[in-house]
């Protein structure tokens, strides 16, 4: 019988007045007012860099990690369908991440599943032909949708659509449809929010209610809550948020099952792109953790082992808060106190993960406020996993990580086996990736 459950919040919550202000009273409508006057283009936190089409993914990357950006645009290739913008689409380290995942477990889809992809067909051949373009790997996490908005859209435009699962927007320039101003993320407009309910009173009371008051979609997941163990690899993880469809998961004590911490797509692109072995990816993840989270702590001061998780007593405006300090896409719910930010790690916490708070969450609770219709902060996680671009089952199961299977790192490689196997596949990362011991 299956441990995972999930609890009916609906006989554990009472509507908070973040829900109840879904319809307009005086302090909403003042909000939302205000919200309409602010222009997107005003919030801007990233510029709009570009890449040719048929720049290799080895060398968008390298842009990414010397530039220090988080996305990509990626024009049209030449000879495609005429489209109306410049962009055939974004690129992050979560598409990285799905890159390296398929170049690892591309020998596990079947002949008549391939038939159904297309693109993954053609990533093949391009590896083949030693050089993958990223066009071809643009969104391939599907986690890149590319919207775009007006130079004279306002706040509510972006509540629009990041209370639907995007995560970036591109502004256009007056008078152009080819030119654009620069980029909004979902979590700058939460960094924009929190600074205007410090300014906002009656905003403030409201943000001021505790997590376990709200109709937050994933904040009681218990066992569903996708994490790996401590002791699992860098690749067991990479596919894992390749499968899930996210962009982190939880890193948890293998005898308590205590959050010890958090990895993200983008911690381990700034670990695996650089690295010179295949070594890399059996990096269980407790080692993996401490190279990311204590990177030159004692020379910049930065907090050398964030504290990514919340309790469901603690404020909205402290998850919002906490989601900004970490730059997570999500923060982590724990029913015993949070996990401590020193660096140990023999946590004998029992297990305490019971949910998370993500910044689409949060998004979507303005959106309300806003009387935004057809919101679903999980809607396009649903997607990414009905169409994930691998076909390992054995790891699509395991959701919790109570459910792991894997005795040891070894043995989930041997399952992924090697890259090298496919005849003239000659992309330098994806020879990284370990030949399964005889």
């Amino acid at each position: 019988m299956s441990m995972r459950k999930r609890l009916s919040v609906s006989s554990t919550r009472s509507e908070s007045p973040l829900v109840l202000s879904a319809t307009p009273n005086p302090d909403s409508e003042e909000w939302v007012a205000a919200w309409k006057q602010v222009l997107a283009k005003d919030i801007i936190d990233s510029p709009v860099v570009a890449v040719d089409a048929e720049t290799s993914v080895e060398e968008a990357c390298e842009i990414l990690l010397s530039k220090e950006l988080i996305c990509l645009a990626v024009r049209t290739p030449q000879g495609r369908s005429p489209q109306p913008l410049p962009f055939y689409g974004l690129f992050d380290f979560a598409d990285v991440n799905a890159f390296l995942t398929l170049a690892a477990t591309r020998h596990k889809i079947g002949v008549d599943e391939l038939r159904e992809k297309p693109r993954v067909q053609e990533i093949l051949k391009a590896a083949r032909d030693g050089k993958v373009p990223a066009h071809l790997v643009s969104n391939l996490s599907e986690k890149n949708p590319m919207e775009v908005l007006p130079h004279d859209a306002n706040i509510v435009s972006l509540l629009t659509i990041f209370s639907r699962g995007t995560h970036r927007v591109l502004i256009q320039a007056p008078f152009s449809t080819s030119e654009y101003l620069g980029m909004v993320s979902d979590r700058g407009l939460l960094s924009w929010l929190a600074k205007y309910a410090q300014k906002t009173p009656t905003l403030l009371r409201y943000l001021s209610v505790p997590l376990a008051t709200l109709a937050l979609p994933s904040l009681y997941l218990y066992l569903s809550v996708i994490a790996a163990k401590a002791s699992d690899s860098v690749l067991d993880a990479m596919k894992l948020m390749s499968d899930e469809g996210v962009s982190s998961i939880a890193v948890v004590d293998d005898e308590t099952g205590g959050l010890l911490s958090a990895v993200s797509v983008t911690d381990i692109g700034r670990i695996v792109v650089p690295a010179q072995s295949n070594q890399v990816l059996t990096t269980p993840l407790k080692q993996l953790i401490t190279r990311i989270k204590e990177p030159d702590g004692s020379t910049d001061g930065a907090d050398k082992f964030p504290v990514y998780s919340v309790s469901p007593n603690n404020a909205l405006l402290y998850a919002m808060q906490k989601l900004l300090a970490t730059s997570a896409h999500r923060v982590f719910v724990t029913e015993e106190a949070p996990m401590s930010s020193s660096p140990s790690y023999s946590s004998m916490t029992p297990t305490n993960l019971c949910g998370i708070v993500s910044v689409v969450d949060v998004l979507s609770l303005f959106a309300r406020l806003a009387n935004i219709t057809d919101i679903d902060p999980t809607r396009m996680q649903r997607h990414r996993r009905a169409s994930s671009t691998s076909s390992n089952d054995s790891y699509r199961s395991s959701g919790s990580f109570s459910h792991r299977s894997r005795s040891s790192s070894r043995t989930s490689l041997q399952r992924l086996g090697s890259v090298s196997s496919l005849e003239g596949f000659q992309m330098r990362w994806a020879d990284r990736v370990p030949v399964p011991e005889k």
